[in-house]
């Protein structure tokens, strides 16, 4: 525990307290005005209605007082006070608790793979280090390479990493190193990856970037035209996503805001079908809503 020495100084109003250690860089200088929101040792002294100012610097924190009390009756209560505070924070200033990683593994179907899944969100999409040549700008898998002999892919997507490991070992055998070193790198703000990761493909979007034959296309040109922006000035998305020739029938995929929405059913009743009716009679006669 570190010790606090009370010493006197010329000033009778102010008396220092004393660490073994340096406390800040710099100085600090605090009144009943100051912002002392991340100075806990500060909240604690001022507590005392009698002490006018605060100064921190080198190795002490000198306290100035009101002329009401005098420094024999305070002073070693005050040195208690500022040796717990400095107990708690040694460095002054709130040391804010680092967020816990949480690191589980999980088998996949694949026995060479093991996921390693983690409590919070890694990176929005997926990266995928096929191999240890190929890991620059993914400081996760080259670390996980480095410290790894048998680890030949790493693939990090979401709030999992995904190790492959090769035939020199099994997973019981090195899996709780594994978990270990992940936990301890998040834990310790270790940089994931520089490279931009890659977007999901969802079902949706295969559907909606397939091939549209001659007559989806011009739906789906008319739409872009005539809908697509009025749409998207309220957040939301309309896609083409099948066409019912025989029923002359338009299926479209409201995303975003509109997905869900009351009031987008009646937009397509009203609005879209008059549009594609007007445009292409011929072609459509009704719309129905399939959200996304």
């Amino acid at each position: 525990m570190h010790t606090i020495v009370i010493e006197p100084t010329e000033n009778p109003k102010v008396m220092k307290f004393v660490a073994d250690y340096n406390l800040i860089p710099g100085s600090l200088e605090l009144d009943r005005n100051s912002d002392i929101s991340e100075i806990p040792l500060a909240q604690e002294v001022f507590n005392y209605p009698f002490v006018e100012r605060i100064f921190i610097t080198a190795n002490f924190v000198a306290v100035a007082k009101q002329d009401t009390v005098e420094w024999e009756h305070i002073a070693e209560n005050l040195k208690n006070v500022i040796e717990d505070e400095l107990l708690a924070n040694p460095r002054i200033y709130l040391q804010k608790k680092k967020e816990m990683v949480q690191i589980y593994a999980e088998m996949t179907p694949n026995p060479n793979v093991m996921k390693f899944v983690s409590s919070k969100v890694l990176m929005e999409g997926f990266v995928e280090v096929k191999s240890r040549e190929t890991s620059d700008g993914v400081p996760l898998a080259q670390a996980i390479f480095k410290d790894f002999d048998f680890a030949k892919e790493v693939f990090i997507s979401d709030n999992f990493v995904a190790v492959t490991r090769d035939n020199s070992v099994e997973w019981h055998q090195v899996m709780m190193a594994v978990r270990g070193f992940i936990a301890e790198y998040l834990q310790s703000g270790g940089e994931i990856s520089n490279v931009v990761a890659q977007k999901h493909e969802s079902p949706v979007e295969n559907i909606i970037n397939r091939e549209y034959t001659d007559n989806e296309q011009k739906i789906s040109d008319i739409l872009n035209e005539y809908v697509a922006p009025a749409v998207e000035n309220d957040g939301g998305k309309i896609s083409l996503i099948e066409y019912d020739e025989a029923n002359k029938t338009a299926k479209m995929l409201l995303q975003g805001a509109c997905s869900g929405c009351p009031s987008s059913t009646a937009t397509l009743k009203g609005g879209i079908e008059n549009i594609l009716k007007q445009f292409v009679p011929d072609l459509v006669q009704h719309v129905e809503a399939v959200n996304g």
